[in-house]
Parts: C-alpha cells; structure tokens; sequence
C-alpha cells in the first residue's frame, strides 16, 4: 500500500523538499514490513503520523533503509510506532539507531519507588541524618569561629589592617539607629511588668515591692535579654543579608583575589561592634523600662514618679548591674556570629539569603535564651542571685 505524502507547511519557489512516506508489504512467510522512506525531519514528515495511525494492516518489522535524514521528531516517531506493533527496527544508519536509542531511554517511564520501610527504621534513620547534618554543621561553626579568631590575632599584630570606619559604621547601624525602636519596647515592657506585679502584689499589700520587682527584673534579666532578640532580629538578619548578597555577587570572591581578607573587613567589624554596642543598649534598655514602670506606678499607685526612682537605687543591688552588662558581649558575640556565619554560606541562589537570614535570626535568639538561663544558675550559685 503507498499513500502520497500531503503537505505540511507551504514551500517557497524553488524549494526541494524530501517528504517522508511509507509502504507495506508482507514477504513469503505472511509477515508485514513497513518500509520508510525520506527524511524523517520536522519539516517534513507532514502528516505521516497520522497515516500510520489509520493503517489497519499490523506490521513485525519496521525497515528505515530508504530513510535519508533523520532528527529526534523522526526517531520518536520510529520508536513509538514500533513499539505500538512490537515491531523490529532494522535497515536504519548508525545516526538512526542512535537517535532511537536515546529517545527510548527518555521516554522509559519512571521505575515506581521502592515500598517504604517500616515506621520504627524510617524514624530512627531520618534522626540520624539529622543528627550527621548537626554534627556538620558544628564542625562548620567551629571552624567559622576559629577562622575569625586567627584573622583577630592577625589584626592585633598588625593594627594598620584594623578597619575602623567600618568598626564606627557597624556601630552606628546596631546600635545608635535601635535606639528608637529599642526604647519604645523596653518603655512599654516596663509598664507591663509594673501593671502586671502590681496586681498580683496589691492581693498581699505589698504593692510597694512592684518597685523592686520592676528594677531588678529590668536591670538584670530582661533589659538585655529584650535588647538581645531585638538586635538579633534587627541587625543578625541584616548581617545574614548583607553577606549573603555579596557571596551571591561573587564580592567575596573577588576581595580575596585581590588579598583583601572577607574575615577582617566583614565579619570583625561586626562582631566588635555588637561585643561593644550590646552592653550599651542593654542599660539603656533597662533605664527605660524602669522609666515606664514608673510611669504605670505614678497612676496606678500612686507613687510618685521621683520616689519610685529614689527607690530603685536603694532596692537595686549593684551586682545587678554587673549581671547584665557581663551578659552583653556574649550576647552580641553570639548575634553578630550567628549572622556573619549564615551570610558566609550562602551559595547557590537568592532564595538562600533568605532562608540563611531566617536560620541566622532563629540560631541566635534561641541561643541567647538558652545561655540567659545557664546565666542565671551560674549567677545564683556564686551569690549574685
């Protein structure tokens, strides 16, 4: 049977083109060949697919001598119609039989995943991927950490490559530019603690103990902790971010290919400057909350706002004081690396940064928590509780 080709896209004056056809024959023995002749290229196959599908003669043998060219559309198409009449594939060129192959092993469905193992197996090894990629990852910290501790040694002995107006800088963006957001939540914190304690204090008729509740719970508890998650959120993220973007833009790359160390013009500015600006910003956050628990006071209780000031410097212990600023730099320490560390391993895409800049603002608030609470046991040990 031989049916003449169609058209399939108009062809200019002058144009030759080889359109793909077709015949079958059946031999001696009964059994069909159909043989394929032209090129088998997506101009100019046309409508053959087509054909082939209104055949209502099967075949056992599909025969590509008479085939000239051949392109991937042409192998597919070879491929899916031998493989509807379980036919043999033979006469073709090496190109062909290579197209056919590989088009055959693309088209290969995909294997069904295997049967889950059961429940108890499955937990156990999902926990220790976990627990590997932990253990990756504080091998990574450390190393971070004792990368940044050489390039100090590195900068102590040689002052000249100490970056001070990027140290000033750092400063000025933890901490004089918090100084709003910071006060106003340690303000309304403070009136909290007032309002809250005097409640539960007036139940006793001691309501005069809101004033030491509120100073020494702010002095020595959350002033700084308060701060800490505040600047974790505010600055740890924007380190995160900042880093991260230039490891994405190859800046990074290209300060160490000019000999320009990341460590010493990245990262130690920023560790120094929230070490410094913590302590800072933790007293000044402690000051303000026990302005508005005076504040709440001269209201509610009606103790005047100078007399519950007076108060606090009779009630507070000194070593309340010592408490919060001896927590600042190791707060800021954990801040400043949490996010330099994140930023430093951004690698692949923007989502990255993103996903680091979360990562670096969760690592250090619940880091800052967990040591707040050793502070306190360490602090209440040693008689300063």
């Amino acid at each position: 049977m031989h049916l003449p080709p169609q058209a399939f896209s108009p062809i200019t004056p002058g144009e030759m083109r080889d359109w793909a056809d077709f015949t079958l024959e059946a031999d001696e023995t009964g059994e069909a060949t159909l043989a394929l002749s032209g090129a088998l290229r997506v101009h100019s196959i046309g409508d053959l697919d087509l054909r082939l599908e209104a055949l209502e003669q099967g075949f056992g043998r599909l025969d590509l001598s008479g085939v000239t060219d051949i392109d991937t559309t042409g192998a597919w198409l070879v491929w899916r119609f031998a493989q509807e009449q379980n036919a043999e594939i033979t006469g073709g060129s090496e190109q062909a039989q290579r197209l056919i192959r590989a088009v055959g092993k693309g088209s290969i469905g995909e294997a069904e995943p295997p049967e889950r193992p059961p429940l108890i197996p499955r937990v156990l090894g999902e926990f220790g991927v976990l627990v590997l990629e932990w253990l990756e990852g504080l091998k990574r910290v450390v190393a971070f950490i004792g990368a940044m501790m050489v390039s100090f040694g590195d900068v102590i002995r040689h002052p000249s490559r100490f970056r001070v107006k990027a140290l000033v800088h750092q400063m000025e963006l933890v901490g004089v530019t918090s100084l709003g957001i910071i006060g106003l939540m340690s303000f309304l914190v403070g009136i909290v603690i007032a309002q809250q304690g005097a409640i539960q204090l007036q139940e006793f008729g001691a309501e005069i103990y809101t004033i030491n509740l509120t100073g020494r719970l702010s002095m020595r508890e959350l002033g700084i902790l308060m701060t800490a998650i505040m600047v974790a959120g505010r600055s740890g993220s924007a380190f995160a971010a900042q880093i991260g973007t230039m490891k994405l833009t190859e800046e990074v790359d290209a300060m160490r290919t000019i000999g320009v160390s990341p460590m010493e013009a990245l990262v130690i500015p920023r560790v120094l400057a929230s070490m410094v600006m913590m302590p800072l910003l933790g007293f000044y956050s402690a000051i303000i909350a026990i302005v508005g628990g005076a504040f709440i006071s001269t209201f509610q209780l009606g103790i005047p706002f100078i007399t519950f000031l007076t108060r606090i410097q009779e009630v507070l212990p000194l070593y309340d004081l010592w408490v919060g600023l001896i927590k600042g730099p190791v707060f800021g320490l954990i801040v400043a690396v949490a996010g330099c560390y994140q930023g430093m391993q951004v690698k692949s895409n923007s989502e990255e940064v993103g996903l680091r800049t979360t990562q670096a603002v969760v690592t250090a608030i619940f880091t800052v928590i967990v040591l707040d609470a050793f502070f306190a046991i360490f602090f209440t040990e040693v008689g300063w509780g």
